[in-house]
């Protein structure tokens, strides 16, 4: 039996739909970073990308546990002296609705070209609405 090498031409991706709304952030965060990685299939190589496309809708309706709504904040680096920042959770999820998550997955992927590649696979949306209807999804409940 010869061993499979995964490339390009051998990788089949699937397009899966998540539902976001009233899911915790970093147990979601954690499974659509399996999924766009590609490490719940079976052909799972870690210098390949082989990780399906996932869109993500509802994005503003995460929830976190106990206090952290309150209290977790995002820090900001410039490179000039004096622009660093830092951005409340509710302010993030308020001005855009889909920074925290995309904060929260790309801290869970290789932070490397690689991991780049992957990060564009996820579509993030705020709302229900979202333009990959004609790729035909398949909704996934996580």
């Amino acid at each position: 039996m010869k061993t499979q090498i995964v490339n390009d031409k051998t990788i089949e991706r699937k397009w899966l739909l998540v539902d976001a709304e009233g899911k915790t952030l970093g147990r979601l965060a954690s499974e659509v970073a399996r999924l766009i990685t590609g490490k719940h299939k079976a052909s799972v190589s870690p210098s390949v990308d082989v990780g399906d496309n996932v869109v993500v809708v509802n994005a503003e309706k995460i929830v976190l546990s106990g206090k952290k709504a309150q209290t977790k904040q995002y820090f900001h680096a410039s490179t000039f002296p004096g622009n660093s920042y830092f951005e409340s959770f509710e302010h993030a999820l308020e001005k855009d609705g889909v920074t925290p998550l995309k904060r929260a997955i790309r801290g869970m992927v290789p932070k490397t070209a690689l991991g780049d590649r992957m990060m564009k696979k996820l579509f993030i949306y705020r709302d229900t609405e979202h333009p990959h209807a004609a790729q035909q999804p398949e909704t996934i409940s996580l």
